[in-house]
């Protein structure tokens, strides 16, 4: 199972820095899956809930309440709020 390294952060709070399988974002346009070799990109993220699987099967779950900024590139994301 192929994973890719993401961390989840805000001010002064680091939520989630681990490998994940995939992950599910509410984006500016619907919601989007980041899997492992996904292309460079930057989306806005809007309110809604956020699910990381984990490469133990763990579904982790974080409610998204203001939006934020995901970034992807070299096999890393990582999701500011």
């Amino acid at each position: 199972m192929k994973t890719f390294h993401l961390t989840v952060a805000k001010v002064g709070e680091n939520l989630y820095d681990a490998d994940a399988v995939s992950a599910s974002l509410p984006g500016s346009e619907g919601m989007f899956q980041i899997l492992a070799e996904h292309e460079p990109f930057v989306s806005e993220l809007v309110p809604g809930e956020m699910h990381i699987k984990a490469p133990d099967d763990r579904i982790h779950r974080f409610e998204l309440s203001r939006g934020g900024i995901a970034e992807v590139s070299r096999n890393q994301a990582t999701i500011l709020l």
